[in-house]
């Protein structure tokens, strides 16, 4: 069995990471978001089931438990036992990943309990809130029913134009349900450490994909643009401070919102690399396949040893 930990565990998710952080920068993100979050998910999913399967191994390897079951557990042990290591391993990083799975759920439902809150507060025609603030803040609250929340220091330093495309980019997010994706991401990255690697680039990769959603809405791309950067500036000045003409070095170490910014006012590319996203689904297909594997050979394992 250790081949199936070698493979869904480490190899599939590894490489669906690569390949998820290099599309991520080459693709139209509102054309691939969804599908490059699932591919972690799948992957991640796929790790726990093989986890879940050595841990039962584990549990199946103890001496007391074969000989109060009627099976022999020096069989179950010796199918692993060049590498003995495995079946705790597998039980420690599921015990660890369980636990991260309990973080970010408790963490979504504090935050399901907050946007209650502006649930209860009215809503015009538009789906908006306003809310008396100096502060300037908007975001999206997930329903039913979904609203954006704008708050009148929000409101105040943004022209009609930028505020229009203000709600069409919270809209974006709540009609591509990108509250959802970011979960799923979050939950992936509790199920699999080689995911955290790749939660920023996901919230960024949702972000960019609702500003090219308004954008397209307003047909106007610098509209956009503009009310992200004079948002920002009201939000938090230091997180601007990018040249006219970014080099393709400099756009990498700047911060989300220069990024933004200038991924707006470039021209539009072609995404002709859309058929890669077949590569991370492929990959974590193939991690469900092994994963599958590993659970029907350790169904094989516990019967041959029953037998003994």
């Amino acid at each position: 069995m250790f081949d199936h930990f070698v493979v869904s565990v480490v190899v599939c998710p590894v490489l669906v990471a690569l390949a998820v952080r290099w599309l991520a920068d080459r693709l139209r993100p509102e054309a691939a978001v969804t599908v490059l979050v699932l591919s972690i998910v799948t992957a991640s999913a796929a790790g726990l089931v093989s986890l879940t399967a050595f841990t039962l191994k584990a549990v199946a390897e103890i001496h007391l438990v074969g000989v109060r079951l009627g099976y022999s557990d020096a069989v179950v042990r010796a199918d692993t036992g060049r590498e003995p290591w495995v079946s705790a391993l597998s039980a420690a990083l599921l015990l660890i990943a369980l636990a991260g799975l309990a973080r970010v759920w408790q963490l979504h439902r504090r935050e399901r309990s907050v946007a209650r809150e502006f649930r209860g507060l009215p809503v015009d025609g538009d789906r908006v809130t306003v809310i008396d603030d100096t502060r300037a803040e908007a975001f999206a609250v997930p329903g039913p029913p979904g609203r954006v929340v704008v708050t009148t220091g929000m409101r105040s330093v943004l022209d009609d134009q930028q505020y229009g495309a203000l709600l069409a980019h919270e809209r974006a997010h709540l009609d591509a349900r990108h509250h959802t994706l970011v979960l799923l991401a979050r939950l992936a990255a509790a199920g699999h450490p080689v995911f955290w690697w790749l939660t920023r680039r996901i919230d960024f990769l949702v972000e960019r994909a609702a500003d090219e959603r308004a954008a397209e809405q307003l047909g106007d791309r610098r509209v956009v643009a503009r009310a992200i950067g004079a948002a920002a500036l009201r939000a938090s000045p230091a997180r601007l401070g990018l040249s006219m003409a970014p080099g393709r070095t400099e756009l990498r170490g700047a911060g989300v919102v220069p990024r933004r910014v200038a991924s707006l006012l470039a021209p539009r590319s072609a995404a002709r690399l859309l058929a890669l996203v077949a590569v991370p689904v492929a990959v974590a297909a193939g991690s469900v396949v092994w994963a599958g594997e590993c659970v029907a050979d350790l169904g094989e394992l516990l019967y041959a040893a029953g037998l003994h």
